[in-house]
């Protein structure tokens, strides 16, 4: 399997898709509102989905509840934003949840929960996919959702490594640079970094690495995410295809790979870029 987790165009595959997946297998397939029209529909897409990719894929969704919900009413239940979970129980409750829903669905693998503060005058893009401000409450509960999934037999992926919440500007739209983390930042990470997945974060931390973003950072990789915060598991990207980024699809997931990536993350479906990114990798 090559080392990427790609988006498709639409709710079916594409023969050029197929052909494409059969050639240069991913490691996954990581599915968006553009894919889902209804259960039947879905299952359909899954099955033929798992009938081509090697045994091991992932199938993933960004499903976390509240506004990131690719699985949405009224086929799908609405679940609640972190941000509106007090209790170590209701959080496991909410992680038991979104795993019955994605695992019912046909998915392995949601990018849930997110382990980032919420910080008050930061970029609305975390806001209240936040449990609270509060690094030792993100912690406890943010493991809870984690160990719910789990429960459900669904992978989690923590995000986004070393911490998002104090980013100024979206990195859908641009590259936030973050001039200081402190322990509370990484305390949510430290406490849970025996989870089997995790997920960069697009933005320079000044303190570690002026330069690169933390997904294209050797330094923030190997001395920040494996050394200090301890996390050993699979390291996803964000979507490459995100703002904060340049360079072409291929070269993005070049540097994301050498920087210390397990897996490249390319969310849009376009076909060119898929083929790109599986052909450089």
């Amino acid at each position: 399997m090559k080392p990427a987790i790609l988006g498709i165009s639409g709710p079916a595959l594409t023969e050029e898709e197929r052909a494409l997946f059969r050639d240069h297998a991913p490691r996954g397939v990581i599915l968006f509102a553009r894919n889902i029209i209804d259960p039947n529909q879905l299952s359909d897409l899954t099955t033929d989905l798992r009938s081509i990719l090697p045994p091991g894929a992932v199938l993933m969704v960004d499903q976390e509840g509240g506004r990131v919900a690719r699985l949405k009413p009224p086929h799908w239940p609405a679940l609640p934003a972190a941000g509106t979970l007090r209790t170590a129980a209701a959080a496991y409750a909410h992680g038991r949840a979104l795993g019955v829903l994605v695992k019912a669905a046909g998915f392995s693998c949601t990018a849930a929960p997110v382990l980032d503060l919420r910080v008050p005058g930061a970029s609305g893009v975390i806001g209240d996919r936040a449990i609270t401000g509060d690094a030792a409450t993100v912690a406890r509960l943010g493991g809870e959702i984690a160990r719910g999934i789990l429960a459900e037999g669904v992978l989690p992926v923590m995000k986004h490594l070393p911490g998002h919440g104090r980013a100024l500007v979206d990195s859908h739209l641009a590259l936030p640079r973050v001039p200081e983390l402190t322990g509370d930042d990484l305390l949510p990470f430290i406490a849970n970094r025996d989870l089997p997945w995790a997920m960069t974060a697009h933005v320079v931390y000044e303190q570690y690495d002026s330069i690169n973003p933390a997904t294209c950072s050797k330094i923030i990789i190997q001395n920040l995410i494996r050394d200090r915060i301890g996390f050993r598991g699979v390291l996803v990207s964000d979507d490459l295809a995100m703002g904060a980024l340049s360079g072409t699809p291929a070269e993005r997931a070049r540097r994301a790979l050498a920087a210390g990536c397990d897996v490249a993350l390319y969310c849009p479906g376009d076909f060119a870029g898929n083929r790109a990114v599986l052909e450089a990798l």
